[in-house]
């Protein structure tokens, strides 16, 4: 079904090292590294050559183990992180003929404020803590230049219903908040602008079960009722199966196989993918 469509963000030949390189990493030499770390000068290869495509009300499901380059991958894309080469392009930013990656750093906080939304799997990484719930979700529209407050606290109150924060608890600030509650005032916070792409990192990670389920219906509801692109990262296989439309599969930086998600899951081709699966059964 999304062949027939553009797809609302691109990715082409995406490079994170952390480390300078050396003779002995770099070019053909790369059969030299361990998994993705270079033993030589201690470079480590974090994301090698990703190229993805995410189509629109589609989520697509990052998954692999600790280390694989799954979360390094979105926060280049978020620009929280330099990459180190490749190209990006969103349909709705310059006709999606401009590389996101070569922008000005203003243009790059534009395309943060209202064409991507982030949730971290730290809740400490997307909310100030000891601002209100409202003043979170207000400090990102202010980000992306609004100036009325009566609009502001409106749209605030209206994401915090939605994300199933009571009334009585919007004015407080999410230090007091259950990781729970904390993770749903994120989603409230990234999707303020209503930004054509979510991006969820190990959004239910360290939270309990029920709370887990929660969660994940809260983000299969928004996206079904937004019809909002998602890419979402997970080492759980669970959480890949009840959510994503495609999935691909990393390991030591790479891309190692990708399909539609029934695929990928019953029938992996890959032996590392194989291990993956059958180790949940």
């Amino acid at each position: 079904m999304y062949q027939q469509e553009q797809p609302i963000l691109t990715v082409k030949s995406l490079n994170k090292r952390f480390g300078h390189g050396c003779l002995n990493c770099q070019g053909v030499q790369k059969e030299k590294l361990v998994g993705n770390y270079c033993p030589f000068c201690q470079t480590v290869y974090a994301c090698q050559n990703i190229s993805l495509e995410i189509y629109p009300a589609e989520i697509l499901g990052v998954v692999g183990e600790s280390g694989s380059g799954k979360s390094t991958l979105l926060r280049c894309l978020y620009f929280d992180q330099d990459i180190s080469s490749g190209e990006g392009y969103i349909q709705g930013y310059k006709d999606g003929l401009v590389n996101i990656f070569n922008e000005t750093s203003q243009q790059k906080r534009y395309i943060r404020n209202h064409l991507f939304g982030m949730v971290y799997q730290n809740p400490y990484l997307g909310l100030r803590m000891n601002f209100s719930s409202v003043g979170n979700i207000a400090e990102k529209l202010i980000g992306a230049g609004s100036r009325n407050v009566d609009f502001m606290a409106g749209r605030a109150r209206e994401l915090l219903k939605k994300v199933n924060i009571p009334d009585y608890r919007m004015k407080e600030a999410p230090e007091n908040f259950s990781g729970g509650m904390q993770q749903r005032v994120q989603i409230a916070k990234a999707l303020s602008n209503n930004p054509p792409i979510l991006l969820l990192d190990e959004v239910t990670t360290g939270l309990d079960l029920s709370v887990q389920a929660n969660v994940l219906d809260l983000i299969k509801r928004i996206q079904r009722d937004l019809k909002i692109s998602m890419i979402v990262v997970s080492h759980d296989l669970g959480v890949i199966r009840m959510l994503a439309d495609r999935t691909i599969v990393m390991l030591n930086g790479r891309i190692i196989e990708q399909g539609l998600t029934d695929q990928v899951l019953e029938d992996p081709q890959h032996a590392y993918t194989q291990q993956l699966v059958y180790s949940l059964l």
